[in-house]
């Protein structure tokens, strides 16, 4: 909704307080979706639609602009592979362009995300959802909390998926655990899981970061272990960690790829304690973390 700097005056927060009444009370909001899948952008225009929001799908950076420039939108979602446009000058015009306050951009993407792309979408979104199995439940729960909406107002199959997205388990509340995994679009997926129960979240990019970072940080109570990682991997990882004394009972839930025959019996000989393939389903991942880390 935008600031005001110091010193500021009497009238300018009167017409912030009026501009925060007019959006607040204001029966429809306007939301700018951005996305070069046609079917993806059909069907997630249809899951976010309500009588209290209009929405405006698009499927390139140039529509985008467009529809900008002849109305107010009140969020925007932004896919980063756009065919015409670098997702980065996309979302320095959105915001240039969108006035006082400033549009906010969630990004949704498949994209595989280096640790510069993602430090720089940290600078220019407010949030980044990774597509996956979850993330049309996480978009209606970020654009409901961007455009203020009722509850009372969503439809029932959008209060079920908000009621279960935001269910916390006191089991799972408080628990620190270790992601170590080489892509970072997987890091964000699992810690947006995790997050939402209240649990803390530390992450390494291989497997022997992964050893360091389980050596240096006191308190963790369960890893995730990606199998697939280079260098180092999940099986050599976790060997090396029952080798430590102090980490032969520490959870390890091994992460695997595709379901093989004989999967679950290589990563437990190599030191796991359970595994669940990809992609990971978040229901069953919070069953595997009760199990493990409710002691």
């Amino acid at each position: 909704f935008g600031y005001q700097t110091k010193p500021t005056n009497r009238e300018k927060l009167v017409e912030g307080m009026r501009g925060l009444k007019e959006f607040a009370e204001r029966p429809q909001k306007n939301l700018l979706l951005v996305e070069d899948d046609g079917t993806l952008r059909s069907s997630m225009a249809e899951i976010l639609a309500g009588k209290d929001v209009s929405i405006s799908a698009v499927g390139t950076g140039e529509e985008a602009l467009a529809a900008l420039r002849s109305q107010r939108f009140d969020c925007a979602i932004v896919d980063l592979m756009l065919p015409d446009v670098e997702w980065s000058d996309l979302i320095a015009k959105l915001k240039a362009e969108s006035g006082s306050p400033e549009i906010p951009v969630i990004v949704h993407t498949g994209k595989d995300l280096s640790k510069r792309e993602t430090n720089r979408i940290k600078k220019l979104a407010e949030t980044i959802i990774i597509k996956d199995a979850d993330s049309i439940e996480r978009l209606i729960d970020e654009t409901a909390l961007f455009l203020h909406r009722d509850v009372a107002d969503m439809t029932d199959s959008q209060k079920n998926m908000m009621k279960h997205i935001n269910v916390t388990d006191p089991r799972l509340e408080g628990k620190k655990v270790l992601i170590v995994d080489d892509d970072i679009r997987n890091i964000f997926a699992l810690t947006s899981a995790l997050e939402r129960q209240q649990m803390d979240v530390v992450y390494a990019e291989n497997g022997r970061d992964g050893i360091d970072m389980l050596q240096k940080t006191p308190g963790i109570d369960g890893v995730l272990m990606d199998i697939m990682m280079p260098g180092m991997d999940g099986f050599e990882a976790m060997r090396a960690i029952r080798q430590i004394s102090k980490f032969k009972s520490v959870p390890i839930i091994a992460v695997t790829a595709k379901a093989m025959k004989g999967d679950r019996q290589k990563c437990i000989e190599a030191g796991a304690s359970d595994y669940i393939t990809k992609p990971v389903e978040t229901e069953q991942l919070m069953s595997l973390l009760r199990i493990w880390l409710d002691n």
